[in-house]
């Protein structure tokens, strides 16, 4: 026997084993193999079902690892390879030639040939031109688009070949090529593969077919998981063996990302009604976080608006201490001399309020609204101007004169679009000339209609009007804020020592803004917590549809570790899939949340834009792509290759 050209094997098995364990059941498939392939060489291995030939393949092409024995490659030990080196040999050294094919349906021939190269560096360019190139050497130049389904089975056969031939590996692994084919197009495929072992390729061809196995120039006959009979290396061998031109590099990150994102998309595509189901709990969640905090926050701004806009440096005094119910027109006890005693003090400006529904006439038009008894320094006290005319004065109060000033709505409901100034309106049987409109300031943060009030000089309308001069309260304007709380315990103080007692509440605006925008706050809170749990529902929803599809694409998955996927491909492309799914649930809930929250303030419901919810939304939902995602990629990553190629 002549020694081949190259005394060093390529390929060395010494004493090779593997047991399989099935719970405590153990079967041992290998029993020592001892086998040397050369570069260059066409080997048939074969034997019958159960023989382990298929075994001795898988892990010749480190898609197993033995579970004895030694496995030399190119006179390295493969026991010392990670899974990442592991897949570095099959990426740039071995290609795999399937007896199903293994083609990937979704995708066009020439996307099927270009797999391998999406985990070797090279470009989209690059790819395309070799993959194209190498379906057209193969006879399927007019077929780079159409899907496997599209092809019959020897060209499906062929473009596997092409697929293992994309990356430039040296070595051809054919597990029972002719199996799915017709005699004619497995004479094409072996055809094909004699002419790659005469360009110097090596070829190892599994099958059970002595025909198929009289193509190779070796022999060797696996029975019951031994080598029984090898004919040795090729006495004539003359063609040289092959090298790998292609030159092999790392995938730039913007490259992965947009493969992934690509095979993301095809895998979202080709089940679209499950994908919309799976967006649709992260397009709930989302709309629902940004519609809520709209509503809370506009809920919040509208309340404080409305209490700023009586003044954010007021003191409330009304009747009724703390142990009291106050408030009752019968036991009031405060008077005008106490408006008369605060305003004594620094740093405020006092003001009495008496007020009470009473019936307005003007000429045949009647109308029900609030008058308001007060001072003159009303305006400066409350901030609330005049609009048109005057307010009433000192002088006005002090001769008891019949003049009011009304609010906005009062003017409307009686005067429609006629001038109210100097016409005479009858409140109490009296009659009362219009000196003035205020401005308009909308509704309380109760929900009332401030402007549907009249305003009187307080002398006027105790005596006139109410009878009586107990005070409904007592309004204090701080002129500098920063002393509220002094100013407020000195009317504390002076107040108590005129009563004696104290039978009287005072109200610090400044801190029932700040009360009202924490309680609005937490309910914001709480309407985004439970808008949120939508959004926690929809990311459980992502996992279990990742985990289906983990299942669904086992096969997938072993096909792309075959062909050169590290771990960390397979992670990025199920964790991508899940930032893709819930990145396109993100925007359209973003889309869907903002136009809910127009269409509730279309509908009269206050509400407030702003970055921070739409930001905060999509985070979110970014991130439980990201995290409930991650379990799936990571249970598809750790898949072992072997396996996954046997799932069904």
């Amino acid at each position: 026997m002549i020694p081949p050209v190259d005394p060093q094997p390529l390929i060395e098995l010494r004493g090779i084993t593997r047991i399989f364990q099935n719970g405590e059941v153990a079967t041992q498939v290998l029993h020592g193999v001892d086998l040397k392939i050369y570069p260059g060489e066409f080997v048939a291995i074969m034997g019958a079902s159960g023989s382990g030939k298929s075994t001795l393949m898988n892990i010749i092409g480190c898609l197993d690892r033995p579970s004895g024995g030694q496995y030399f490659f190119d006179g390295r030990d493969v026991a010392s390879f990670s899974a990442d080196d592991l897949a570095r040999l099959r990426r740039e050294f071995f290609g795999f030639v399937f007896q199903s094919y293994n083609l990937l349906p979704g995708m066009s021939a020439n996307a099927n040939v270009e797999m391998p190269a999406t985990y070797s560096g090279l470009s989209h360019e690059e790819r395309h031109a070799r993959a194209a190139s190498l379906l057209g050497q193969l006879g399927l130049g007019e077929r780079l688009h159409h899907k496997p389904n599209q092809l019959s089975g020897g060209q499906q056969q062929r473009v596997s070949i092409a697929r293992a031939l994309m990356n430039g590996g040296r070595i051809i692994l054919a597990d029972e090529p002719t199996g799915a084919l017709d005699s004619r197009s497995g004479e094409e495929v072996m055809k094909l593969l004699q002419d790659l072992s005469q360009q110097g390729y090596t070829i190892i061809l599994i099958t059970h077919d002595a025909e198929v196995a009289a193509h190779a120039d070796r022999l060797i006959e696996v029975r019951d998981g031994r080598v029984v009979a090898d004919a040795g290396p090729a006495a004539d061998r003359t063609a040289p063996a092959i090298t790998n031109t292609i030159a092999h590099g790392t995938p730039s990150l913007a490259d992965e990302m947009l493969a992934g994102g690509k095979t993301a998309l095809r895998s979202l595509l080709g089940n679209v009604f499950r994908t919309v189901l799976t967006l649709l709990g992260i397009v709930i969640g989302v709309a629902s976080v940004i519609t809520m905090l709209a509503i809370g926050d506009g809920a919040k701004q509208a309340v404080v608006e409305s209490i700023s806009a009586m003044g954010s440096n007021l003191l409330l005094v009304r009747p009724g201490g703390p142990n009291q119910r106050g408030g009752r027109w019968g036991v009031s006890t405060l008077v005008p001399e106490d408006v008369a005693a605060l305003n004594e003090l620094p740093n405020l400006v006092a003001i009495p309020e008496l007020t009470g529904g009473q019936t307005l006439r003007y000429d045949t038009e009647d109308h029900s609204a609030e008058v308001n008894a007060t001072s003159s320094a009303f305006p400066i006290a409350r901030q609330w101007p005049v609009a048109h005319g005057t307010f009433f004065n000192e002088e006005d109060e002090s001769v008891y004169a019949t003049v009011a000033v009304l609010g906005k709505t009062v003017a409307d409901k009686l005067f429609g679009q006629r001038d109210p100034l100097g016409e005479y309106l009858i409140i109490n049987n009296i009659l009362f000339q219009v000196i003035g409109v205020m401005s308009e300031r909308g509704a309380s943060p109760m929900g009332q209609d401030q402007d549907d009030v009249v305003l009187v000089p307080f002398t006027t309308g105790s005596l006139r009007i109410f009878g009586q001069t107990f005070l409904r309260n007592i309004t204090i304007a701080v002129s500098d804020p920063a002393l509220m709380d002094a100013t407020q315990a000195a009317a504390q103080e002076l107040l108590l020592a005129r009563h004696g007692t104290e039978d009287f509440t005072i109200r610090n605006m400044a801190s029932l803004i700040d009360t009202v925008s924490q309680t609005q706050n937490t309910m914001t809170i709480l309407l985004a917590s439970i808008a949120a749990i939508s959004l926690l529902v929809g990311g459980i929803g992502v996992m279990n549809i990742m985990l289906v599809s983990v299942t669904e694409r086992t096969r997938e998955i072993g096909v792309r570790m075959a062909t050169g996927a590290r771990q960390r491909h397979i992670l990025q492309q199920f964790l991508i899939e899940a930032l893709v799914v819930s990145a396109l649930g993100g925007v359209i809930g973003v889309v869907l949340g903002l136009s809910a929250t127009a269409l509730v303030g279309f509908l009269g419901t206050p509400v407030s834009y702003s970055v921070m919810p739409v930001v905060l939304a999509f985070s979110c939902a970014f991130a439980t792509g990201l995290i409930f995602g991650f379990l799936p990629a990571r249970k598809a990553a750790g898949l072992d290759p072997v396996t996954a190629l046997a799932s069904e």
